[in-house]
């Protein structure tokens, strides 16, 4: 499948399966699952070219367990995961822009329409996600005196951590 049409359809997926899965005569379970047949049958699209969105996919967005199919993390409808807590390592990082950032010191990072607050292991990941709205700017996310502090975090099983909120005292430009 060529790299544009493959986008395309992720795009879909994630819409059907984090988003809006209503707007294509779907229901996620309390686990974010739904079988595959009734997303081939929402999208019109192949087993084939969904499982190469899935497997090709370089934020491997998508989990497949048998027969159901799930996003691992991104949801703005109400679902649970299901993720242990996990220790963090000592450093995270957030990618954002510019526009963002006196807001983003002042009141923290937070969820904003999803359930968590993405933060990414390493400056090049933050860097390619703050970049899809423009000029990247990194900032460091200090985990480990968060963690002590008493903040939760969840492992995604695509390398993503999850917490509710990063208070802007743990937070430094990168």
């Amino acid at each position: 499948m060529e790299e544009d049409r493959m986008i395309r359809l992720s795009k879909r997926m994630s819409k059907a399966l984090r988003h809006k899965p209503e707007r294509v005569g779907l229901t996620l379970d309390p686990a974010g699952w739904v079988p595959v047949a009734d997303l081939l049958t929402a999208l019109g699209v192949t087993e084939a070219d969904l499982r190469e969105v899935v497997d090709r996919n370089d934020k491997k967005r998508f989990t497949i367990d048998g027969d159901r199919i799930r996003a691992n993390q991104g949801h703005s409808v109400e679902v649970d995961l299901g993720l242990p807590t996990a220790t963090p390592p000592d450093t995270l990082f957030h990618g954002t822009v510019a526009q963002f950032l006196d807001d983003i010191m002042r009141d923290g990072l937070r969820p904003m329409s999803r359930h968590d607050v993405h933060l990414s292991p390493d400056r090049e990941t933050a860097r390619r996600v703050g970049a899809r709205r423009g000029r990247p700017l990194i900032l460091t996310v200090d985990a480990k005196t968060m963690h002590e502090d008493g903040h939760e975090f969840r492992l995604s099983t695509n390398g993503v951590w999850l917490t509710q909120h990063v208070p802007a005292r743990y937070l430094s430009p990168a």
